[in-house]
């Protein structure tokens, strides 16, 4: 586009200023190439005006919409979970509780009279005074029960059991 015809744009826009408003009528006055190029935009602008835009129909919103309601249909959230990740994780889990339990009943020693734990060298424990205080671990042990709670609440409410205190 050159600069006439975005000169003479901004004239029929109105995002010219005052200044260059003026200069413009001037040539379109004087100019007779201004004046034809103007009137040609002019009368294309006016076309452009009573066109009126291209609309779709109901029919191909409606059509459009089902489509994208039926892609998101055929893709559940279950399907884009890995059950080979859960049943990784959840048989590292299971090992290492079935390490702990053997490695505590290797270490107690059965008696008629009690029970005693000896412990291999190897192993020592951990100095019981850095552990928090009772105050703390009440506070834990209450957070844990009440979460503990609202998960059992959610698995019942997702189960559809009804409780008898509503």
């Amino acid at each position: 586009m050159n600069t006439i015809e975005e000169r003479l744009w901004n004239y029929i826009d109105g995002t010219c200023t005052e200044e260059e408003r003026r200069a413009i009528d001037l040539l379109i006055a004087d100019d007779e190439g201004y004046r034809s190029k103007f009137e040609e935009l002019l009368s294309l602008d006016r076309e452009f005006a009573s066109l009126e835009p291209d609309e779709p129909s109901m029919g191909f919103t409606y059509n459009v919409m089902e489509g994208i309601r039926a892609e998101h249909a055929q893709k559940p959230l279950k399907a884009a979970i890995n059950k080979r990740i859960i049943r990784g994780i959840g048989g590292f889990f299971i090992v290492t509780i079935l390490l702990l339990v053997i490695l505590m009943l290797s270490t107690f020693h059965f008696t008629s009279a009690s029970v005693s734990v000896h412990l291999p060298e190897s192993l020592k424990l951990p100095d019981m005074k850095n552990f928090p205080s009772g105050l703390l671990l009440k506070g834990f042990f209450f957070f844990d029960a009440i979460l503990a709670l609202f998960l059992i609440d959610a698995y019942l409410h997702k189960k559809g059991v009804q409780s008898r205190f509503k």
